[in-house]
């Protein structure tokens, strides 16, 4: 049986992705694990990602801001240049040297179709995909098209570009939204159905929101998105029978109640998790609905979180055979994504002018802008270097202790010693005859583990793949320092012999 860390391997992207019961399988028909990043802000803008605030969260809110700025003939130019730079064979390059084999696209419609009537397709919008196929293709990276935004909007919020946030795809019974949506699949399906580099056709982004407190109710959509799915899956399936489809559930892609039935014998189940607690637990929904019906599943989004928290959720996801993909691989001025777009030189101006100050002239407007168009290329990016270690656990990232994979007998604290469930202030104490054991992963470093507690009169022993790294009595210390052996995938147990202690977090260092 093929390691966590063989099935992550990007020798594994090799032909078309298949599901094959619980697993993906590559042309090979070898088991993989996803391992990707969200390319965000590309195609889809978010007014977060530029730290715009207000109104202007939406691609069609900052198109309109830029031009209001800037005027028709520079926001033009300007949009031609940011899909140029923003993500370039540098960045897939980057991806790819750092460990990842996948990469989901967010797509707006309107970058592949005419908003006008009938159906007109944009060639210039295709070529940025053809482009990003190739990179990927050159790198092993397995691609996600995702539509992230449909016609007429699937969601009902700013990252669906919806007109009123209302997911008019579903609600509208009378407009051509519906007609346009299968005619782009079927269209995506006819230029790449021949393109295995491309892993899974990803039908739509986070569909039928929960209720929002600036938005008004909608109706139980459940049976019209069931109704898309059915008709999506058939008419791309008389043009493309090999692709996986990947299928996301309601309220922000967390419910997956809706698939009671089956849907097709190729496809996934996408799931997105955020801002919870890293455990087991959260997964549980998710394998419930696996053992049902017996396929694979997919975190197709997730991030925007602290480290420790990186570290602590995604090898549960690796551990469960989940593959992953984290949102989103660059952003301005941020401390957890891989790649920070440094904010120009007069930048609040622009964000003062969102929140109603004063408006910059077009010149100083359009200087401004040129220097983002510089700043958001990959090699102008501050890169933030633990962002990935933590992701995949590797050396360079902390592991909080509450963070184990099996335990016996240990509880969890708070920093006082008393009984708690809070993630996000607990520490583990140790007593007599218990243990943790904990996931590591290694490529050419084993790196050094860092035990970060108050160790006073302690007898302890610390294996790593059954194999003893130490064995001693440690008082007055606040930290014990044990280098690694094994690469790969490592499990390390601490175990309390005599005495007892407080664990708060490993720290995982390179040698």
């Amino acid at each position: 049986m093929a390691t966590i860390t063989e099935k992550m391997d990007r020798s594994r992207v090799d032909g078309f992705l298949h599901a094959q019961g619980k697993c993906m399988v590559n042309g090979k028909g070898e088991e993989i694990l996803l391992t990707g990043m969200g390319v965000g802000n590309w195609l889809v803008p978010e007014g977060y990602m530029w730290r715009f605030e207000g109104n202007y969260n939406s691609p069609r809110r900052i198109e309109g801001l830029i031009r209001d700025l800037c005027g028709t003939v520079y926001s033009t130019y300007f949009w031609k240049r940011f899909r140029e730079n923003y993500i370039t064979e540098k960045d897939i390059k980057a991806m790819a040297e750092a460990g990842f084999n996948s990469v989901r696209v967010p797509i707006n419609w309107r970058i592949l179709m005419e908003d006008e009537p009938g159906i007109i397709w944009k060639e210039d919008g295709f070529r940025l995909i053809d482009r990003f196929l190739d990179w990927c293709e050159t790198w092993k990276l397995y691609v996600i098209l995702d539509i992230h935004c449909a016609p007429g909007g699937q969601t009902g919020s700013n990252i669906d570009d919806s007109v009123d946030n209302i997911p008019r795809l579903f609600t509208d019974t009378r407009s051509d939204s519906w007609e346009k949506a299968l005619e782009l699949w079927c269209e995506i399906a006819r230029r790449y159905k021949d393109r295995w580099i491309v892993g899974m056709y990803d039908f739509l982004n986070e569909p039928c929101r929960s209720p929002m407190p600036d938005a008004p109710e909608l109706p139980n959509l459940d049976h019209r998105l069931k109704a898309f799915y059915k008709e999506v899956i058939a008419r791309v399936r008389e043009i493309d029978t090999v692709h996986m489809l990947s299928l996301e559930g309601p309220q922000w892609a967390a419910r997956v109640d809706i698939f009671d039935e089956h849907y097709d014998d190729n496809m996934c189940l996408h799931f997105h998790r955020y801002w919870l607690p890293p455990v087991p637990g959260a997964y549980n929904a998710y394998l419930n609905k696996q053992n049902q019906w017996n396929y694979p599943l997919y975190l197709g989004e997730t991030g925007e979180n602290h480290m420790e928290w990186f570290s602590a959720m995604y090898p549960i996801s690796a551990e469960l055979n989940i593959g992953y993909n984290i949102w989103p691989w660059k952003k301005m001025d941020t401390d957890n994504s891989p790649c920070s777009v440094r904010k120009p030189a007069g930048w609040d101006s622009i964000i003062e002018y969102t929140k109603g100050g004063d408006r910059p002239s077009y010149e100083e407007a359009q200087s401004i802008f040129d220097a983002y168009l510089e700043n958001c290329l990959y090699d102008n990016c501050d890169h933030v270097e633990n962002v990935v270690p933590s992701i995949f656990r590797r050396p360079g990232c902390s592991v909080r202790a509450r963070a184990w994979k099996e335990m016996h007998g240990v509880i969890t604290v708070d920093r006082e010693g008393n009984s708690t469930d809070d993630w996000e202030k607990s520490s583990v104490c140790f007593r007599p005859d218990t243990w943790a054991e904990y996931t590591f992963y290694a490529e050419k470093d084993p790196g050094v583990l860092v035990f970060n507690a108050d160790f006073d009169g302690v007898t302890l022993e610390v294996t790593e793949n059954s194999q003893t790294l130490l064995r001693t009595t440690v008082s007055g210390q606040r930290e014990i320092r044990i280098p690694k052996k094994s690469t790969g995938d490592s499990l390390v147990r601490i175990s309390c012999v005599k005495g007892s202690f407080i664990l708060r977090r490993i720290v995982y260092e390179k040698n």
